[in-house]
């Protein structure tokens, strides 16, 4: 029997790459990819500095870019994997996207959608912690950095 080798790290693992891409530009790091039937159709990161925009979060990106290959809104049956716990903005854009699934690596304790009191769509499912402490470290050795 083949093991199926496309689990929630597989795909976080994708969107820590996002990550370290961002952080190698000088963007705050936060990858994420959406995922449709084990194919990855939505690849990005923060981008915010680069496009002096501060709605462009990995999220919000990932959403349009998604929506685009799909040709329509809704990202029913998609899953997003995201490095950090999504803002209160992001998880409005997902909840209108009517996503199916969020993965999440770290919580944001201080600006995360939870600790906001936002809600998503309620059939999204959510699972958080998948690969917290690479997420986490990512974050921290950034911020680190910049002090």
């Amino acid at each position: 029997m083949i093991e199926d080798i496309f689990t929630d790290e597989y795909f976080m693992k994708k969107a820590l790459q996002e990550a370290q891409e961002a952080f190698d530009k000088g963007e705050i790091p936060v990858g994420a990819v959406i995922v449709v039937d084990n194919k990855v159709i939505a690849r990005t990161h923060n981008l915010t500095e680069l496009l002096h925009d501060v709605t462009a979060h990995a999220e919000m990106q990932a959403i349009t870019s998604a929506a685009n290959f799909l040709g329509g809104k809704y990202l029913i049956g998609c899953t997003l994997y995201v490095t950090l716990e999504p803002c209160q903005m992001c998880a409005g854009a997902l909840y209108w996207s009517q996503i199916s699934k969020i993965v999440f690596g770290a919580a944001d304790t201080h600006r995360g959608y939870r600790v906001m009191g936002t809600k998503l769509h309620p059939k999204t499912k959510v699972v958080s912690g998948v690969m917290e402490n690479e997420c986490s470290a990512l974050v921290k050795d950034f911020f680190k950095r910049r002090r």
